[in-house]
């Protein structure tokens, strides 16, 4: 009886060993899956984003599947949730908010499933494995120092901010105003969020019209809003009369500037911050564990001067 017992109790233990051998070799031959989390589709720049993060993936193998969290940090949450829950190895995350999104990134930790912010950051230290951020902070001094020149030092303008839970839009007004703010003839006169949303901005720049119809520029903290604010002074018959001022590095501001439309953008590089998420994810699967907390991406000016040499987010080739 003795023996019989432990025959079974042998058969069994080699079972299940091999059952488990059997599923840890199924995993690596069926490869890993990479979700990409992004705030937002509603924007081309996002839209960019995530399908360079996805084609990268599937150059370095890796099955993705791009999530939109709609500016939702509840619907971002879900998605969290359903990664997890779904077996996706690594999360390439553009976050809706810096504050908000921190406990979907520290879910995924819990998980083991590292986090890769792209573009947008999450106030916590320790959660996410690496944030590839730009440089918005400079590249915003950068365009300041244009609007000063543009300006001659004088005159009202109104300032329109991205959403107000993301760092970015912070960051780059007060990139902005580090050099603005030291010339006392230049007057900001109201100053209004837009989400980063082009129809809103078109709004906000409508009722600002109304309050102060004789500004001079419009700072815009994307070019998504830049777009939407333009728009409102092509209906108020103001377009060769206020300058526009935005952020990002898009198709349409982008041309706008070489038609003489808008008169500068910050380019982001949208491409370099998703490629090396994704690179970060492989090498983290490879066994890599050190990454940079902060990795900086440069953000370049670009205006009417130098736009021949630029593209939809990035340099001509």
């Amino acid at each position: 009886m003795y023996r019989k017992k432990l025959k079974s109790f042998l058969f069994l233990s080699v079972f299940l060993i091999a059952l488990f051998g059997c599923k840890t070799r199924q995993k690596t031959d069926e490869g890993r899956k990479i979700a990409i989390v992004v705030s937002t589709l509603n924007n081309p720049w996002f839209v960019f984003l995530a399908d360079r993060a996805a084609a990268r993936a599937k150059e370095l193998g890796y099955e993705s599947k791009i999530f939109d969290s709609q500016n939702n940090t509840a619907l971002e949450t879900d998605h969290f949730e359903n990664a997890i829950a779904s077996g996706f190895d690594a999360i390439l995350f553009n976050p809706t908010d810096a504050d908000g999104s921190v406990v979907n990134v520290n879910k995924a930790k819990a998980a083991e499933v590292p986090v890769f912010c792209m573009d947008r950051e999450v106030n916590t230290t320790d959660g996410a494995t690496s944030q590839i951020l730009s440089d918005s902070y400079s590249g915003c001094v950068s365009i300041a120092r244009y609007f000063v020149d543009i300006l001659h030092k004088k005159g009202k303008y109104v300032e329109i901010l991205g959403l107000v839970g993301d760092n970015n839009t912070w960051m780059r007004s007060k990139g902005f105003h580090s050099v603005v703010d030291y010339y006392p003839n230049l007057k900001m006169v109201a100053q209004q969020s837009a989400d980063f949303d082009r129809n809103k901005a078109m709004e906000v720049l409508e009722s600002m019209l109304q309050a102060h119809p004789d500004i001079d520029a419009v700072f815009c903290g994307n070019d998504a809003m830049a777009m939407g604010a333009y728009q409102a002074l092509v209906a108020s018959g103001k377009a060769d009369q206020i300058k526009v001022f935005g952020f990002d590095g898009a198709q349409d501001v982008v041309e706008s500037i070489q038609h003489q439309k808008i008169l500068a953008t910050g380019m982001q590089y949208p491409e370099v911050m998703a490629y090396t998420a994704a690179q970060f994810a492989d090498e983290y699967f490879k066994g890599r564990r050190e990454f940079p907390r902060k990795m900086p991406v440069a953000v370049e000016l670009v205006n009417q001067k130098n736009v021949s040499h630029y593209g939809a987010y990035g340099k001509q080739d």
